[in-house]
């Protein structure tokens, strides 16, 4: 008998799992959620022949009309709650891969927080889908170290992604072959919450002060526990730890941090990071005005990957002129991929003339990406 699965999710992880349980013997994907029609799952569910692909009305919600009876359901890389009424269609319920060692750093940024945290172990749980945020039952859990000076998109590239095909797939085999899920109850205490970095505006009537804007640069030699420093300084402060670039080199510690304080607080929290200074530490801090585009203009995060060949930065970085698109930030990094071979990676931030909209911005990327064989992600970013 075949073992019915519905997939809800999004972007390349969740196109990876899908394309790996279809080589799972005796199972079927035979439904696909995702958040857009042009979602890369969305697409590869179609191009082999899915029938049932739902693209959700409400992000952060998949209904029970978007699942039909299926035998489990699998989440992966998803930000939509499931809901009672979908669950409630799956014989088995449904299971989702969480980036963490559950309850450890439950909520949506739990990369994030790890390195934040330093810590030096992480790992990914595949947990029972069920009310509270990320509180479910423990179906299958594994480890990994943290590399040194390792970022929060490194560390995902390299282990946690792959952790969690690795860990989704032996949980599908377990309930096709046993007919049940391992279950294993979290313990609250030690539970720790990993929400956004971001703190999301509130647009109201009352005059909201605006926030100060300091920019922390710091430098010493290397050490487990610098960022956890910086980041209970600023918390104690109530800022908010809005970007940061964080590295190791040749045995020191360098990074800029952008923090978010409320302007009262400023002169406060710029005091007591400079007392960090006595631990060795260099560290120089600057008052901007608001990062936030000017009038006109908006954020625009742009993410590209694709195999390492001559000639990709100057292509793109000529599109995106020929649209007026003003390039905030990129960063480059090689990517060594399993099988020894070399991806090159683009991040950059961009600023965009209102007038060129999303879709003709994509447009012209996507004809960057047939020619060179790239994957673009493009998304608005928040200010800051």
């Amino acid at each position: 008998m075949t073992f019915k699965v519905a997939l809800i999710g999004s972007r390349y992880f969740a196109a990876t799992v899908f394309q790996a349980l279809r080589q799972e013997s005796g199972v079927s994907i035979v439904a696909v959620v995702a958040p857009a029609a042009d979602d890369r799952l969305a697409l590869a569910a179609r191009a082999a022949g899915v029938e049932a692909v739902h693209v959700l009305d409400n992000p952060k919600l998949v209904p029970g009309d978007a699942v039909p009876e299926v035998d489990l359901i699998v989440a992966a890389h998803t930000h939509a709650r499931v809901s009672n009424e979908a669950l409630a269609r799956a014989r088995l319920g449904g299971v989702g891969y969480h980036p963490s060692l559950l309850p450890r750093h439950r909520g949506i940024a739990a990369v994030e927080w790890t390195v934040l945290q330093g810590d030096a172990i992480a790992g990914g749980s595949v947990y029972h889908l069920a009310d509270g945020w990320d509180a479910g039952a423990i179906a299958a859990q594994d480890w990994c170290f943290v590399g040194r000076g390792e970022n929060a998109r490194e560390l995902w590239e390299r282990a946690l992604a792959p952790l969690g095909l690795k860990l989704l797939a032996q949980v599908v085999r377990h309930a096709r072959d046993h007919g049940e899920l391992p279950a294993h109850t979290q313990d609250p205490r030690f539970a720790t919450r990993a929400p956004m970095l971001r703190r999301t505006v509130k647009l109201d009537d009352d005059a909201v002060p605006a926030a100060a804007d300091l920019v922390v640069t710091v430098m010493g030699p290397d050490r487990p526990g610098i960022v956890a420093r910086l980041a209970d300084v600023a918390h104690r402060f109530g800022a908010n730890w809005a970007a940061s670039r964080l590295s190791r080199m040749a045995g020191e510690f360098a990074g800029t941090v952008h923090l978010e304080v409320p302007p009262d607080r400023a002169e406060a929290l710029a005091a007591a990071l400079r007392e960090l200074q006595t631990a060795g530490l260099q560290i120089a801090i600057a008052q901007s005005a608001s990062g936030g585009p000017a009038p006109g203009w908006r954020s625009v995060a742009l993410d590209l990957v694709g195999a390492d060949r001559a000639g990709i930065v100057s292509q793109l970085t000529r599109r995106l002129a020929e649209r007026g698109v003003s390039i905030e930030q990129l960063q480059t990094d090689p990517l060594v991929a399993d099988d020894g071979s070399v991806r090159f990676k683009v991040s950059a931030h961009l600023l965009v003339p209102q007038a060129v909209g999303n879709d003709t911005l994509r447009a012209d990327l996507e004809g960057l990406a047939n020619e060179m064989t790239l994957d673009i992600a493009l998304g608005e970013r928040a200010a800051g």
